[in-house]
């Protein structure tokens, strides 16, 4: 099994730069992954986030920086001399071959004892639940088998890091959700360090020890989940990891808080007393928001609440929204669903909503949108 003994970055790359003619596809890119961390690179198309994976992968060539992998120079190491695994979006399975002999590939190739090499498939192959799969061919494999055979084979040869380029894309969404999960768990067990590329938010906080955000070539924001979409830095950050009601307007200082004016709402938060700027923007996360009836929309205004009616109730299951026009504003607001604690509301219904200072975010970078 892959184990990590080394006390410096399991992979890193510095002041990476890539140009393809007028394009700047990545620009200055510094990041070093900690052995043993699942760590998603995450972004929207085309931010950059593949660029990054295939250079460290050595599929690409960087046009400036150095990419290290175990402490060791690889910027000008041929792809198959880099001790990584690749598990790529179709999965690159070879069809000729059996379920155990794709696994085995890497091991044939190097010349690997062939009673070592059937002994590692078989524990590989009992590791990914796939015992009694050795013998069948790719096309009889389901979605996630075949997912499971690609990691497999990814594994074999023990590579200190693994390279993911959104493998479970092609997956229904109840299979994606519970391969997440065993993603994470065979990745726990190894102890190898995995490099996630993905798209998909939810993806990334369910599966990620760090988020590594991108845009534009760049990384705007890095952090655990709980960091990265508790606390934006930037109006990108806000927006694109999950839902998010922002609020721009001037700045104030008062009794040790910062005290933001966005017209009919007045945010007040004193965790953001030592925040610099005279003018800025303000996020609250939807279940951050608190709501309840009230008789009046027009309550008198003050900090950190308002009153206002349901424009749209949205019932999605496990929780429920809710957009509600204030003076000047729209609010979107989520509620858990199911239980007799939370009220439901309907549209039109007067109510009053609040949150809590902790709920602000003030933002740092509101260039970055």
């Amino acid at each position: 099994m892959t184990t990590t003994t080394s006390s410096g970055p399991a992979v890193a790359v510095a002041g990476i730069s890539k140009r393809y003619g007028a394009v700047q596809a990545l620009s200055d890119v510094t990041l070093a992954v900690a052995p043993g961390r699942f760590v998603s690179l995450l972004g929207p198309s085309g931010c950059g986030k593949t660029t990054l994976m295939r250079i460290i992968a050595g599929l690409d060539r960087q046009s400036e920086g150095r990419v290290l992998i175990d402490g060791k120079d690889m910027s000008r190491t041929a792809p198959h001399r880099r001790p990584v695994g690749l598990v790529f979006q179709r999965y690159a399975l070879f069809p000729h071959m059996t379920v155990a002999e794709n696994v085995g590939f890497a091991l044939r190739l190097r010349g690997a004892d062939r009673s070592a090499t059937q002994a590692r498939v078989q524990e590989l192959l009992d590791l990914f639940q796939l015992g009694q799969f050795g013998g069948r061919s790719i096309d009889q494999l389901s979605g996630g088998q075949a997912q499971r055979v690609a990691l497999a084979r990814a594994l074999a040869d023990s590579p200190p890091v693994l390279l993911l380029d959104e493998p479970m894309s092609a997956l229904d969404l109840k299979l994606r959700q519970a391969m997440q999960l065993e993603l994470r768990r065979l990745q726990k067990q190894i102890g190898a360090t995995f490099l996630f590329v993905t798209h998909d938010q939810d993806e990334a906080m369910v599966m990620s020890d760090e988020i590594v955000l991108m845009n534009n070539g760049e990384i705007v924001q890095r952090g655990t989940p709980e960091e990265v979409y508790g606390r934006p830095r930037s109006l990108f950050s806000a927006r694109f990891l999950g839902e998010a009601n922002l609020f721009s307007g001037p700045l104030r200082r008062e009794a040790g808080a910062t005290l933001l004016d966005a017209g009919s709402l007045l945010l007040k938060s004193h965790a953001a007393a030592d925040f610099a700027a005279t003018k800025g923007w303000a996020c609250i996360r939807p279940e951050a928001i608190r709501i309840a009836a009230s008789s009046d929309n027009k309550a008198e205004r003050r900090p950190n609440a308002a009153a206002g009616r349901v424009r749209e109730a949205i019932f999605q299951g496990a929780y429920r929204r809710y957009v509600v026009e204030l003076d000047g504003h729209s609010l979107l607001v989520q509620q858990p669903a199911g239980s007799d604690a939370v009220p439901t509301f309907s549209e039109a219904d007067p109510v009053s909503v609040s949150w809590s200072e902790s709920g602000i975010t003030y933002i740092e970078d509101a260039d970055n949108a």
